[in-house]
């Protein structure tokens, strides 16, 4: 990472879930910002990530937050709709980065903007992380408001990810608009945008 460029750390969450949308977020923090308990969302508590998420906000120099829906996701594929909603959150940014460091292995967008891919980038890189936990938090925050209209399915618990309990309730209760039909489940119909 070069110091005196802008750079966006980029992430994802809701690959691998049988229902709700896949979502990205793009970050451009201060190239002097630290925060020690920044890592990958993933190994952080709820209540951490929501104390972080309040962090990120209002020190980064620009995020932005964008989901793709499951319909998408089922038209284009999961991989294509993950790339889909990372582009789209780099270019709602209210900045625009220099260069963009993507968490993963593989990127493809339409955007001019060069990128480094890193693995495991959310424990390597803040920019990174801080995408992980925004994506995370507004993912987790979506699947547990939409899940209060189907209680059986404990998205509030799961956030749509293949757990037991999930696949059980797919076997006795029908399948929602929310689930995706590429996963064998069924689609969703409305895309949501945040950003800051």
């Amino acid at each position: 990472m070069e110091i005196d460029r802008l750079e966006a750390g980029c992430d994802e969450v809701g690959r691998g879930c049988l229902a709700g949308p896949v979502v990205a977020a793009a970050v451009i923090l201060p190239a002097d910002f630290q925060h020690p308990q920044l890592n990958d969302s993933k190994k952080l508590s709820p209540r951490r990530r929501e104390e972080l998420r309040t962090i990120i906000e209002a020190h980064a120099l620009a995020w932005n937050v964008t989901f793709v829906n499951a319909q998408t996701i089922d038209r284009i594929n999961i991989l294509r709709a993950s790339f889909l909603a990372m582009e789209r959150a780099i270019q709602r940014l209210e900045v625009v980065p220099e260069h963009l460091l993507v968490d993963g292995n593989r990127f493809w967008s339409s955007l001019k903007i060069p990128f480094t891919c890193v693995i495991k980038g959310d424990g390597k890189f803040g920019s990174i992380a801080a995408a992980s936990i925004l994506a995370k938090c507004y993912r987790d925050e979506y699947m547990a408001r939409v899940g209060l209209n189907y209680p059986h399915f404990e998205w509030e618990r799961n956030a749509g990810y293949p757990t037991p309990k999930h696949k059980r309730a797919l076997k006795t209760h029908p399948h929602t608009d929310l689930h995706r039909k590429s996963f064998r489940w069924g689609t969703e119909q409305v895309e949501i945008d945040f950003e800051g």
